[in-house]
This record gives C-alpha cells, sequence and structure tokens, in this order.
C-alpha cells in the first residue's frame, strides 16, 4: 500500500508540471470536445505505459542506452523538431467552428440528420482524425527526453535500488500512471466544460497561444541539449 500511496504522489507531482503535454490537452478539449482531448491523452498514456515497460523488463539495456554518446542530442533534436512542427501547424491553422446555441428539434431533423446518416463518411472521417490526435499525443510525449530520463530514473531508482519484486511494481507504477490519467482526463473535462464559454476570438488566441507555448518548448529542447547538456 505504501508504494501505490508514493505512486500516487508521484503522478500528482507529474500532474502540476507545466509542459507541451498540457497545452496540447487543454487546446485539443477546448476546439473539439472531450473525446478528442481524451485520444491526445490516450496516445500520452500509452506512451508512458511503453516506456515503464521498456525501462522495467530491460533497464539493463536502459541504461546503455542512456550512456551512450549522443543519444540525449538525438532524442531531443528529433522531439524539439516535431514540438516546432506541431506548434508551427498549430499557431497558423484556424481552429474548427465551436458549437452555437441550441436549435429547436425539427431545425435539427431538417439540417443535421441528412448528414449524420451518411454513416460511412462520418466513420472514415472520424476514425482517422482521432487516429491522428492519437499520435499527436503519442509523438509529442515519446520524443520527449524528459519522459525517457524520468522514467528510466524511477525504474533504476526505486526497482533496482529498492529490490522491488513484480507485485510491488505494479501497485507503484499504477499509482503513477492511474493518477496521471485521471488528472489529465479532469483536465480534458475542464476545458470541454468552458468551451461553450469561449468567443470564436478567445478560442482563435488560445490555439495561438497553444502553437507558440509547443514550438517554444521544441527551441527551448534543442537548445538545452546542444548548449546546457553535461
Amino acid at each position: 500500500m505504501d508504494l501505490f500511496v508514493n505512486g500516487v504522489l508521484l503522478g500528482l507531482t507529474l500532474s502540476i508540471l507545466v509542459g507541451p503535454i498540457i497545452f496540447a490537452l487543454i487546446q485539443t478539449a477546448i476546439e473539439r470536445g472531450f473525446r478528442a482531448g481524451a485520444m491526445v491523452g490516450l496516445g500520452v498514456w500509452v506512451s508512458d505505459l511503453f516506456y515503464i515497460c521498456v525501462a522495467y523488463f530491460g533497464v539493463s539495456h536502459v541504461v546503455k542506452m542512456l550512456e551512450w554518446e549522443g543519444f540525449e542530442e538525438i532524442l531531443g533534436t528529433v522531439g524539439g523538431l516535431v514540438l516546432i512542427g506541431f506548434g508551427i501547424g498549430t499557431f497558423l491553422s484556424k481552429p474548427p467552428k465551436l458549437p452555437g446555441k441550441k436549435k429547436k428539434s425539427s431545425k435539427i431533423l431538417n439540417e443535421q440528420l441528412p448528414k449524420l446518416l451518411d454513416f460511412k463518411k462520418y466513420k472514415v472521417f472520424k476514425n482517422f482524425d482521432y487516429g491522428a490526435l492519437w499520435l499527436k499525443g503519442f509523438l509529442i510525449n515519446t520524443l520527449n527526453p524528459f519522459t525517457v530520463f524520468f522514467w528510466a530514473g524511477v525504474v533504476s531508482t526505486m526497482v533496482i535500488g529498492q529490490e522491488m519484486n513484480d507485485r510491488d511494481a505494479v501497485h507503484f507504477f499504477g499509482g503513477i500512471l492511474g493518477t496521471i490519467i485521471m488528472t489529465d482526463t479532469l483536465k480534458i473535462w475542464a476545458a470541454k466544460a468552458v468551451r461553450h464559454l469561449l468567443k470564436p476570438g478567445a478560442v482563435l488566441l488560445m490555439r495561438r497561444i497553444s502553437g507558440g507555448a509547443l514550438a517554444v518548448f521544441g527551441v527551448a529542447l534543442i537548445v538545452r541539449v546542444f548548449w546546457f547538456s553535461v
């Protein structure tokens, strides 16, 4: 139980850190709704689970990889370029139209029903759209050197340092990942809850801020790995 609580506390600490993920989650939830924001979050959570499994089951190989000269520079450069690309794309593109005021049921039937009944077109578009959102979350998290070094550090410190068995590891990492999922879901829900209160100008401004923030994080990442890495 102590390991689970420690995992929850570490997850809460991670949840309050400001990084590119929080901008991506909030912007997507405001513009596209809860499910779209959750797809970005799902990409992030799968990425975290991937790194946990890789670090836990191949910790010796992970340590060697981290010690390899040039690894941080390559990962930082690729991750930074991805963030810059997402940032510029977000900054320059226009947000989708938010749902307007509620219409009468008769108007909905006359105007929207024919479109909704085109199931094939609707499904294909949604699947592609959600897949792209998932990939966005996965790439932003996977190509972030902080994610790599964080999970490698946690595994080497807790698993090797405290000689965890598999059951202890499930409790500890389950606490971390479960807390991250819960807090990210709350962020997405809160962003979706206020989307109807925002005017188009405010949504556009938030998209500009989000895109600019992603690009700044990308530039800072590249600068850090080449000029400030130890």
